[in-house]
């Protein structure tokens, strides 16, 4: 389940943040949740499992007027390779349902992934909608 940040999660949200490549460094990190508790646009959500009620994903964004621009996703290595970062995202897409998401260099490959498997989901339900009217 998808949960917004609080500072409660400073330390939980540095862990899983510090698996991103780019956030590595302890200083940057920092300067990176800094600017998510700080700029109204950006914000932070974590993964919380419904099977465990750990919380081992996060991922970042940043809110413009008609795009949502997905920063930062970070899962823990031991929940990886679970269709996670699909859930997230499709989570995420529900709750700006009226905004077009879009990835940076580093998180663009996700969303494209994650794009192509939900136009195949619609595509399998349209027909199987269609050959029940038949």
């Amino acid at each position: 389940m998808l949960i917004e940040f609080k500072s409660d999660y400073d330390k939980i949200a540095m862990g899983l943040l510090s698996y991103t490549a780019d956030l590595k460094e302890t200083s940057r990190l920092t300067e990176e949740l800094d600017m998510y508790k700080n700029d109204d646009s950006r914000q932070l959500f974590l993964w919380r499992s419904e099977e465990t009620d750990d919380l081992c994903a996060v991922l970042g964004i940043e809110e413009e007027e008609d795009v949502i621009l997905l920063r930062h996703l970070s899962v823990n290595p031991s929940y990886r390779g679970e269709g996670l970062t699909y859930r997230m995202l499709d989570q995420l897409s529900d709750r700006y349902e009226h905004k077009t998401l879009m990835g940076t260099l580093e998180s663009g490959s996700f969303i494209k992934k994650w794009q192509k498997r939900r136009n195949q989901q619609e595509a399998l339900q349209q027909e199987i909608e269609d050959t029940a009217t038949e």
